[in-house]
């Protein structure tokens, strides 16, 4: 039986940018870096002289329309079009190259429907420290609170539904946190063998008792990089916290 392989976008865009940073606004090479991580589960590792190549079900890539409103920020009062951020371009234009690879089913969700500003978490840090002041706030260090709905519950069904109607007999999910766990718990009870990538990102403690092996295959950054690695907030409840880019 084949491999279904499940990617959640927003952890995986967060992940490309650590370890790519400098192709953090290429969709091209972020779709192809997609693709490739997940056929290089295909290959059984530890096999020699030639690694065995299991059967590819489908490539399941799971993300949000990006913000696409006009706001206005709540420092200059300016109104700002997200709609033409780099954000929004580099989402709509990994969405399309996603959709026209061969195997690939692209999940999306929605964003919810209020969008309130939040300030940076570095912004933050500094207030509470004293190292800044309120009136110092600039127009960058706030940003829209972009929160998906829908995705986490759409990863669920289709693990639930691979493994029920025993269409696959291993899934992998691309993904780092603990939302997973009911669906992959269901999924094993039905014999699918389930491996986590979490693309080299360390996981919560606890996680391993539910997954059935643990493996990352694309490049492992540099442990500078991985160290600095704070973009994004992921929120159980099936709504995550997004970065939304000016």
């Amino acid at each position: 039986m084949p491999t279904a392989i499940l990617i959640d976008g927003a952890y995986f865009v967060k992940r490309f940018r650590t370890i790519e940073p400098h192709n953090a606004y290429n969709a091209t090479r972020a779709a192809e870096f997609a693709f490739r991580c997940a056929i290089a589960h295909l290959s059984e590792p530890g096999q020699k002289p030639i690694p065995k190549r299991r059967d590819l079900y489908r490539i399941f890539f799971y993300d949000c329309p990006p913000l696409d409103k006009k706001l206005h920020n709540p420092i200059t009062q300016r109104a700002v079009d997200f709609a033409k951020s780099p954000e929004a371009q580099f989402r709509l234009a990994l969405h399309d190259l996603l959709r026209d690879k061969r195997k690939v089913a692209l999940r999306l969700g929605h964003l919810a429907s209020d969008t309130p500003w939040t300030i940076k978490p570095q912004v933050i840090q500094d207030l509470l420290k004293k190292r800044r002041c309120w009136e110092d706030l600039r127009d960058d260090d706030v940003v829209p609170n972009a929160r998906q709905k829908g995705v986490d519950m759409r990863i669920g069904i289709d693990i639930s539904s691979l493994a029920l109607k025993k269409q696959v007999d291993q899934i992998v999910l691309i993904a780092g946190d603990a939302d997973f766990v009911p669906a992959a718990k269901l999924a094993r009870r039905e014999g699918v063998d389930f491996v986590l990538d979490p693309m080299w990102q360390s996981i919560p403690a606890g996680l391993n008792e539910h997954i059935d092996g643990l493996r990352s295959t694309c490049a492992k950054p540099k442990k500078r990089v991985e160290s600095s690695d704070t973009n994004g907030a992921l929120n159980g409840g099936g709504e995550r916290d997004l970065p939304a880019s000016v």
